[in-house]
Protein backbone atom coordinates (compact mmCIF):
# COMPACT_ATOMS: atom_id res chain seq x y z
CA UNK A 1 0.00 0.00 0.00
CA UNK A 2 0.80 3.31 -0.97
CA UNK A 3 0.42 6.10 1.65
CA UNK A 4 1.80 10.10 1.88
CA UNK A 5 3.81 8.43 -1.38
CA UNK A 6 5.77 5.98 0.40
CA UNK A 7 5.12 2.10 -0.01
CA UNK A 8 3.97 0.83 2.97
CA UNK A 9 4.03 -3.24 3.42
CA UNK A 10 5.79 -4.00 7.14
CA UNK A 11 4.45 -2.42 10.08
CA UNK A 12 6.08 -3.43 13.98
CA UNK A 13 2.92 -2.54 16.52
CA UNK A 14 5.13 -1.48 19.62
CA UNK A 15 3.20 -2.51 22.59
CA UNK A 16 3.88 -4.23 25.96
CA UNK A 17 6.72 -2.50 27.86
CA UNK A 18 7.81 -2.47 31.60
CA UNK A 19 5.83 0.35 32.78
CA UNK A 20 2.60 -0.01 35.17
CA UNK A 21 0.20 0.01 32.10
CA UNK A 22 1.90 -2.81 30.30
CA UNK A 23 -1.43 -4.40 30.20
CA UNK A 24 -3.53 -2.16 28.50
CA UNK A 25 -0.16 -1.70 25.94
CA UNK A 26 -0.53 -5.11 25.03
CA UNK A 27 -4.79 -4.80 24.78
CA UNK A 28 -4.48 -1.42 22.90
CA UNK A 29 -1.21 -3.82 20.05
CA UNK A 30 -3.79 -6.08 19.92
CA UNK A 31 -6.77 -3.86 19.14
CA UNK A 32 -4.55 -2.17 16.25
CA UNK A 33 -3.16 -5.41 14.95
CA UNK A 34 -6.64 -6.45 13.97
CA UNK A 35 -7.40 -3.10 12.47
CA UNK A 36 -4.50 -2.86 10.37
CA UNK A 37 -4.45 -6.24 9.11
CA UNK A 38 -8.32 -5.41 8.58
CA UNK A 39 -6.83 -2.72 6.39
CA UNK A 40 -4.66 -4.40 4.30
CA UNK A 41 -0.79 -4.17 6.18
CA UNK A 42 1.33 -7.24 7.24
CA UNK A 43 1.88 -6.40 11.30
CA UNK A 44 3.81 -7.86 13.58
CA UNK A 45 3.88 -7.32 17.34
CA UNK A 46 7.17 -6.34 19.08
CA UNK A 47 7.29 -5.75 22.94
CA UNK A 48 10.43 -2.82 23.57
CA UNK A 49 10.70 -4.40 26.81
CA UNK A 50 12.25 -7.72 24.63
CA UNK A 51 16.23 -7.33 24.12
CA UNK A 52 15.20 -9.52 20.42
CA UNK A 53 12.47 -7.27 19.32
CA UNK A 54 14.63 -4.35 19.95
CA UNK A 55 17.14 -5.75 17.19
CA UNK A 56 14.80 -6.77 15.17
CA UNK A 57 13.37 -3.16 14.80
CA UNK A 58 16.90 -1.92 14.53
CA UNK A 59 17.71 -4.46 11.30
CA UNK A 60 14.86 -2.30 9.63
CA UNK A 61 12.71 -4.86 8.96
CA UNK A 62 10.02 -2.90 8.81
CA UNK A 63 7.89 0.20 6.98
CA UNK A 64 6.97 1.77 10.31
CA UNK A 65 6.52 1.74 13.50
CA UNK A 66 2.83 1.95 15.31
CA UNK A 67 3.24 3.17 18.94
CA UNK A 68 1.16 1.09 21.37
CA UNK A 69 3.07 1.87 24.50
CA UNK A 70 1.62 3.68 27.21
CA UNK A 71 3.11 4.90 30.66
CA UNK A 72 7.00 5.15 31.15
CA UNK A 73 9.49 4.34 28.27
CA UNK A 74 6.51 4.43 25.50
CA UNK A 75 4.96 7.87 25.52
CA UNK A 76 8.17 10.09 27.56
CA UNK A 77 9.90 10.13 24.74
CA UNK A 78 12.22 7.48 25.25
CA UNK A 79 11.25 4.88 22.56
CA UNK A 80 11.02 7.72 20.11
CA UNK A 81 14.43 8.66 20.95
CA UNK A 82 15.29 5.42 20.19
CA UNK A 83 13.42 5.19 16.78
CA UNK A 84 15.04 8.00 15.74
CA UNK A 85 18.21 6.93 15.90
CA UNK A 86 17.70 3.93 14.38
CA UNK A 87 15.75 5.86 11.29
CA UNK A 88 12.52 4.34 11.90
CA UNK A 89 9.38 6.23 11.17
CA UNK A 90 6.56 5.92 13.96
CA UNK A 91 3.64 7.14 15.12
CA UNK A 92 2.57 10.18 17.55
CA UNK A 93 4.36 12.40 18.60
CA UNK A 94 8.20 12.89 18.70
CA UNK A 95 10.85 13.37 20.98
CA UNK A 96 10.83 16.67 22.71
CA UNK A 97 6.70 16.73 22.54
CA UNK A 98 5.91 13.00 24.13
CA UNK A 99 8.60 14.23 27.28
CA UNK A 100 6.54 17.46 27.87
CA UNK A 101 3.00 15.67 27.59
CA UNK A 102 3.70 12.99 29.65
CA UNK A 103 4.94 15.49 32.58
CA UNK A 104 1.61 17.14 33.81
CA UNK A 105 3.18 20.17 35.29
CA UNK A 106 5.19 21.12 32.02
CA UNK A 107 2.34 20.48 30.49
CA UNK A 108 -0.01 22.91 32.57
CA UNK A 109 2.30 25.25 31.66
CA UNK A 110 2.70 24.80 28.16
CA UNK A 111 -1.23 25.56 28.17
CA UNK A 112 -1.08 28.34 30.67
CA UNK A 113 1.43 30.04 27.48
CA UNK A 114 -0.89 29.00 25.08
CA UNK A 115 -4.11 30.33 26.88
CA UNK A 116 -5.78 27.24 27.40
CA UNK A 117 -7.65 27.05 30.63
CA UNK A 118 -6.15 24.42 33.17
CA UNK A 119 -6.88 24.37 36.97
CA UNK A 120 -4.61 26.20 39.52
CA UNK A 121 -2.35 23.53 40.62
CA UNK A 122 1.30 23.45 42.88
CA UNK A 123 4.57 21.24 41.89
CA UNK A 124 6.45 19.77 43.99
CA UNK A 125 9.72 17.64 44.67
CA UNK A 126 10.49 14.43 46.42
CA UNK A 127 13.79 16.26 48.01
CA UNK A 128 12.66 19.40 48.50
CA UNK A 129 10.31 20.47 51.75
CA UNK A 130 6.91 21.70 51.02
CA UNK A 131 3.60 23.15 53.25
CA UNK A 132 0.21 21.79 53.17
CA UNK A 133 -1.06 25.31 54.38
CA UNK A 134 0.20 26.60 52.10
CA UNK A 135 -0.55 24.02 49.26
CA UNK A 136 -4.42 24.26 50.73
CA UNK A 137 -4.72 28.29 50.61
CA UNK A 138 -3.13 28.36 46.99
CA UNK A 139 -5.39 25.10 45.56
CA UNK A 140 -8.14 24.79 48.03
CA UNK A 141 -8.74 21.67 50.35
CA UNK A 142 -10.97 19.77 47.77
CA UNK A 143 -8.13 18.91 45.23
CA UNK A 144 -6.54 16.02 43.47
CA UNK A 145 -3.02 14.41 43.69
CA UNK A 146 -1.10 13.48 40.87
CA UNK A 147 2.51 11.65 40.33
CA UNK A 148 3.47 13.91 37.24
CA UNK A 149 5.02 10.86 34.97
CA UNK A 150 2.40 8.78 34.98
CA UNK A 151 -1.15 7.98 33.03
CA UNK A 152 -4.47 5.76 33.14
CA UNK A 153 -4.91 7.33 36.45
CA UNK A 154 -2.27 5.53 38.51
CA UNK A 155 -1.04 7.60 41.24
CA UNK A 156 -3.92 9.97 41.40
CA UNK A 157 -5.66 10.54 44.44
CA UNK A 158 -8.45 12.57 45.64
CA UNK A 159 -8.19 14.80 48.52
CA UNK A 160 -11.50 16.47 50.29
CA UNK A 161 -9.84 17.13 53.58
CA UNK A 162 -7.19 19.18 54.67
CA UNK A 163 -5.64 16.39 56.93
CA UNK A 164 -5.38 13.85 54.03
CA UNK A 165 -3.07 16.12 51.81
CA UNK A 166 -0.21 14.51 53.04
CA UNK A 167 -0.62 10.99 52.78
CA UNK A 168 -2.02 11.16 49.06
CA UNK A 169 1.01 12.96 48.54
CA UNK A 170 3.77 10.49 49.96
CA UNK A 171 1.50 7.95 47.84
CA UNK A 172 1.86 9.64 45.03
CA UNK A 173 5.37 10.03 45.56
CA UNK A 174 5.89 6.58 45.59
CA UNK A 175 5.09 6.57 41.76
CA UNK A 176 7.25 9.86 41.17
CA UNK A 177 9.72 12.28 42.11
CA UNK A 178 7.67 15.22 41.02
CA UNK A 179 3.89 15.58 42.21
CA UNK A 180 1.62 17.77 41.07
CA UNK A 181 -1.65 19.08 43.22
CA UNK A 182 -4.27 20.56 41.72
CA UNK A 183 -7.45 22.51 42.12
CA UNK A 184 -10.63 20.43 41.77
CA UNK A 185 -12.89 21.63 39.36
CA UNK A 186 -16.82 20.16 39.99
CA UNK A 187 -18.05 19.59 36.65
CA UNK A 188 -18.22 16.93 33.77
CA UNK A 189 -15.69 15.16 31.86
CA UNK A 190 -14.99 15.17 28.49
CA UNK A 191 -12.35 14.51 26.17
CA UNK A 192 -11.41 15.30 22.53
CA UNK A 193 -9.18 13.92 20.48
CA UNK A 194 -7.30 15.57 17.63
CA UNK A 195 -5.60 13.99 14.60
CA UNK A 196 -3.29 15.49 11.80
CA UNK A 197 0.36 17.43 11.70
CA UNK A 198 0.40 21.00 10.24
CA UNK A 199 -3.67 20.66 9.81
CA UNK A 200 -5.69 19.59 12.04
CA UNK A 201 -9.28 17.79 12.88
CA UNK A 202 -10.82 17.51 15.48
CA UNK A 203 -12.89 14.58 16.08
CA UNK A 204 -16.55 14.84 17.81
CA UNK A 205 -16.17 15.18 21.89
CA UNK A 206 -16.88 12.27 24.39
CA UNK A 207 -18.47 13.05 27.48
CA UNK A 208 -16.93 10.16 29.88
CA UNK A 209 -19.36 9.51 33.03
CA UNK A 210 -17.77 6.94 35.19
CA UNK A 211 -20.06 4.33 37.08
CA UNK A 212 -18.60 5.33 40.30
CA UNK A 213 -18.22 8.98 39.77
CA UNK A 214 -14.60 8.86 39.24
CA UNK A 215 -12.87 7.86 36.12
CA UNK A 216 -10.13 5.54 37.45
CA UNK A 217 -8.21 2.59 36.35
CA UNK A 218 -11.50 0.07 36.49
CA UNK A 219 -13.35 3.33 34.90
CA UNK A 220 -11.29 3.51 32.30
CA UNK A 221 -10.53 -0.25 30.96
CA UNK A 222 -13.02 -2.69 33.01
CA UNK A 223 -16.35 -3.52 30.79
CA UNK A 224 -19.48 -0.96 32.05
CA UNK A 225 -16.67 0.98 33.98
CA UNK A 226 -17.74 3.87 32.71
CA UNK A 227 -20.40 5.15 29.82
CA UNK A 228 -18.96 7.04 26.88
CA UNK A 229 -21.68 10.04 24.79
CA UNK A 230 -20.55 10.63 21.68
CA UNK A 231 -21.22 13.34 20.10
CA UNK A 232 -21.46 14.82 23.86
CA UNK A 233 -24.17 16.41 23.93
CA UNK A 234 -23.28 20.19 24.18
CA UNK A 235 -24.29 23.10 22.42
CA UNK A 236 -22.82 23.77 19.21
CA UNK A 237 -20.88 27.42 20.46
CA UNK A 238 -19.37 25.36 23.43
CA UNK A 239 -18.01 21.98 21.70
CA UNK A 240 -16.49 23.75 19.44
CA UNK A 241 -14.69 26.17 21.69
CA UNK A 242 -13.93 23.06 23.51
CA UNK A 243 -12.44 21.30 20.12
CA UNK A 244 -10.45 24.89 19.55
CA UNK A 245 -8.94 24.24 22.82
CA UNK A 246 -7.88 20.94 22.37
CA UNK A 247 -5.96 21.75 19.10
CA UNK A 248 -4.24 24.90 21.04
CA UNK A 249 -3.05 22.33 23.75
CA UNK A 250 -1.88 20.08 20.86
CA UNK A 251 0.12 22.88 19.07
CA UNK A 252 1.22 23.82 22.41
CA UNK A 253 3.12 20.85 23.58
CA UNK A 254 4.32 19.93 19.49
CA UNK A 255 2.17 17.21 19.11
CA UNK A 256 1.95 15.12 15.68
CA UNK A 257 -0.36 12.54 14.48
CA UNK A 258 -2.71 12.72 17.12
CA UNK A 259 -3.24 13.50 20.58
CA UNK A 260 -6.52 13.31 22.99
CA UNK A 261 -6.86 16.22 25.51
CA UNK A 262 -9.11 15.54 28.91
CA UNK A 263 -11.20 18.79 30.01
CA UNK A 264 -13.60 19.10 32.90
CA UNK A 265 -16.55 21.61 32.23
CA UNK A 266 -18.04 22.96 35.30
CA UNK A 267 -20.91 24.51 36.09
CA UNK A 268 -20.72 27.97 33.83
CA UNK A 269 -20.10 26.15 31.46
CA UNK A 270 -16.11 26.77 31.14
CA UNK A 271 -13.61 24.12 29.89
CA UNK A 272 -10.56 23.43 31.90
CA UNK A 273 -7.71 21.42 30.41
CA UNK A 274 -5.96 18.21 32.63
CA UNK A 275 -3.61 16.48 30.84
CA UNK A 276 -2.54 15.41 26.92
CA UNK A 277 -2.12 11.58 25.47
CA UNK A 278 0.10 11.49 23.14
CA UNK A 279 -0.60 7.59 22.86
CA UNK A 280 -4.17 7.17 23.68
CA UNK A 281 -5.28 3.52 23.89
CA UNK A 282 -6.51 1.71 21.09
CA UNK A 283 -8.33 -1.15 23.21
CA UNK A 284 -12.41 -1.83 22.90
CA UNK A 285 -13.25 0.56 25.31
CA UNK A 286 -10.49 3.00 24.30
CA UNK A 287 -11.93 6.93 23.41
CA UNK A 288 -10.01 7.64 20.31
CA UNK A 289 -11.66 4.77 18.46
CA UNK A 290 -14.84 5.84 19.48
CA UNK A 291 -14.42 9.60 18.73
CA UNK A 292 -13.60 8.35 14.83
CA UNK A 293 -16.36 5.91 14.52
CA UNK A 294 -18.76 9.30 15.43
CA UNK A 295 -16.80 10.86 12.90
CA UNK A 296 -17.16 8.63 10.02
CA UNK A 297 -13.66 6.63 10.22
CA UNK A 298 -13.64 2.92 11.01
CA UNK A 299 -10.91 1.77 13.28
CA UNK A 300 -8.97 0.45 10.23
CA UNK A 301 -9.64 3.89 8.03
CA UNK A 302 -8.41 5.80 11.90
CA UNK A 303 -4.92 3.74 12.16
CA UNK A 304 -4.08 3.86 8.24
CA UNK A 305 -4.45 7.94 8.57
CA UNK A 306 -2.14 7.61 11.61
CA UNK A 307 0.25 5.56 9.92
CA UNK A 308 -0.20 8.13 6.89
CA UNK A 309 1.01 11.33 9.29
CA UNK A 310 3.64 9.37 10.37
CA UNK A 311 5.43 9.22 6.82
CA UNK A 312 4.53 12.70 6.46
CA UNK A 313 7.38 14.03 8.77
Amino acid sequence: MELSGKRVEKIAILCGGSSSERSVSLNSGLGAKEALTEAGFHVELRDPSNKEDLIALANNNYDVAFLCLHGHGGEDGTIQGFLETIGLPYTCSGVEASALAMNKSLAKMAYERAGVPTPVSVTLKKDQPYDCAVITATVGHHCVVKACGEGSTVGIYLVEREEDLEPAILRAFEYDTTVLVEQFVVGDEYTVAVIGNDELEALPIIQIIPQDGFYDYEAKYAPGGSQHICPAPLPEERAACMQAYAKMAHRALGCRGVSRTDFLVDASGKPWALETNTVPGMTSTSLLPDAARAQGYSFAELCTKLVAFALER
